[in-house]
């Protein structure tokens, strides 16, 4: 994508390693959620919402794997072992939409009450300035759930970015190396593949997402894994959002 094609209707940024260092959400909200998650569970045990989260957790094709692991299992169902569970999936950083629900919910304690401030890099308020002002959308689209992104983007370190966002998409839609995920992102947006553009810092998705229509560009940023000279050759890589602050708009042709 050349300077003269830096046109866009919709922004879809993902996360982490692209508006948010890949620290914060290992070193800092992963260790959170898993020293917090026995406490939680003992609070809410029986509410509706963590029923829900558990009955779910059980349909995990790893909770069977999990459970085999175990000397001691339980009779019934308990927090001790919902609780092992969950650590379990965040030890293999497993994309669970059930646990990635359970996060959102912990980690919204712990923005409430000040442990928490969502990481963001400093190019990107004034990036998401410059598209909202030159008229285009911005979308998030991450592994995390919809209530976590909410939560990182509204009790940023830079603020309350949450304004600027206009849409946000979890695994629900699908997972984010699949084909098919991104076409349904585009459907929920109304809006044409090619006018969307999806900033990543993983190959997988920005292939996935330009196998949609959808443009993409990859994030190098700090701290973010090596790429090939191939993924280099295959896509257009910047080190943050500074080069993209000139986004606008496609020009409306006359119909000939």
């Amino acid at each position: 994508m050349t300077s003269s094609e830096r046109v866009a209707k919709v922004v879809l940024v993902d996360i982490e390693g692209t508006t948010t260092s890949i620290s914060f959400v290992h070193d800092v909200l992963f260790p959170y959620a898993k020293n917090n998650v026995e406490k939680f569970l003992r609070d809410s045990w029986g509410g509706d919402d963590t029923n829900q989260i558990v009955q779910d957790l059980q349909q995990v094709p790893q909770f069977s794997d999990y459970k085999n692991t175990l000397c001691d299992l339980p009779e019934n169902v308990d927090v001790k072992l919902i609780t092992g569970f969950v650590r379990y999936l965040i030890d293999k950083d497993l994309k669970v939409t059930p646990m990635k629900t359970l996060q959102g919910l912990i980690w919204a304690q712990g923005y409430s009450d000040g442990q928490l401030k969502g990481h963001v890099f400093e190019d990107v308020p004034a990036a998401f300035q410059a598209w909202c002002a030159a008229g285009l959308r911005i979308g998030v689209y991450s592994s995390g759930s919809v209530a976590a992104q909410k939560l990182i983007f509204g009790n940023s370190i830079a603020g309350n970015l949450q304004p600027y966002l206009s849409a946000h998409f979890d695994t629900h839609v699908g997972h984010k190396q699949e084909q098919r995920s991104y076409e349904n992102i585009a459907k929920a947006l109304a809006e044409e593949p090619q006018h969307i553009l999806f900033l990543t810092d993983i190959p997988g998705e920005a292939a996935a997402a330009r196998s949609a229509g959808l443009k993409a560009i990859i994030l190098q940023r700090p701290g973010n894994a090596a790429l090939t000279d191939d993924q280099k050759s295959s896509f257009e890589v910047i080190t943050d959002f500074k080069p993209l602050q000139n986004l606008k708009l496609p020009e409306n042709k006359p119909l000939a």
